[in-house]
């Protein structure tokens, strides 16, 4: 038998353990939630401490941990505890970037719906909005929050009782129950990896310590480009800031095949969607440029 390494969790840093537990218990759904604050401002941020746990009543129950580093709330907690309503949104492959983004740490009343790219669409039964791209969207009353702790990384179980569920008809099979492959459904592993349902493990940098741009400051040809996904403006919206034009100068002299590529818009976005593919967002930032 091989040795193992034991743990008593008392005699850890609370970060060595929230990695241990996390990339031990895995691969674990996402609950994208959209909540608004008592001015009715919205906030999406996603969490991977969630399941379902009843169905009569039907019941979900997501986590927002106190934060370990200073101990601090998440806007989602103080939300919720507010306006008691939320809605989680189910995370498809399509938009594992965009939620990335939305995941970034905007200052409060920043609208990461904006930021990520995402839809707004109007709840019938809640206030929160639900993200228009999501395959599901449970509208849910918040029944109870049960605090695990006072200390930073701390749980917070939030009750979801869900009062109206929107399914998109692409995801459902000829019986009219949702096909698995359709759905292609997501959930989050340690670190920065992720699973995709039904391929595998795939990895997802983690959003910038500082703040990504988001895609609502992407230049318009580039936000409204029949190329680009939204999976690629998530990635390109998770920069600070546009590469200076000595850098897109210095990138063309090393890659003088693609000065033939100016002027025509559609190549241009094909080229950075190959940089995108190969995860160098740096790359296709620059080749974006060479239409500016």
């Amino acid at each position: 038998m091989s040795e193992t390494v034991t743990i008593l969790p008392a005699e850890v840093p609370v970060a060595q353990l929230h990695g241990y537990l996390l990339g031990a218990v895995g691969p674990r759904p996402i609950a994208f939630a959209s909540t608004v604050d008592k001015g009715g401002r919205p906030n999406l941020s996603p969490f991977s401490f969630f399941n379902v746990f009843s169905a009569n009543p039907p019941v979900l129950i997501f986590s927002p941990a106190r934060r370990v580093r200073d101990n601090t709330t998440k806007h989602t907690l103080e939300n919720v505890l507010e306006t008691r309503e939320v809605v989680i949104n189910v995370v498809d492959y399509d938009m594992v970037q965009q939620m990335s983004l939305a995941s970034t740490e905007y200052a409060q009343g920043e609208n990461e719906f904006i930021k990520a790219g995402l839809t707004m669409v109007p709840s019938d039964e809640v206030r929160p909005y639900r993200v228009g791209e999501s395959p599901v969207q449970f509208e849910c009353r918040v029944t109870k929050v049960e605090p695990l702790g006072e200390e930073g990384g701390a749980g917070n179980l939030v009750f979801s009782e869900v009062v109206r569920i929107h399914i998109k008809k692409a995801i459902l099979d000829p019986d009219g129950g949702i096909d698995q492959h359709k759905i292609d459904q997501v959930a989050r592993m340690g670190g920065n990896w992720y699973t995709r349902a039904r391929s595998g493990m795939f990895e997802v940098p983690k959003p910038l310590s500082t703040k990504g741009m988001g895609v609502d400051r992407l230049p318009e040809q580039v936000r409204k480009s029949p190329v680009l996904t939204g999976n690629d403006l998530g990635m390109l919206g998770n920069v600070e800031s546009l590469p200076s034009e000595e850098a897109v100068k210095a990138f063309l002299k090393e890659h003088p095949n693609l000065i033939t590529l100016q002027g025509n818009l559609e190549k241009i976005h094909q080229k950075a969607k190959e940089f995108l593919m190969e995860n160098d967002v740096s790359s296709a930032w620059k080749v974006l440029m060479l239409n500016q």
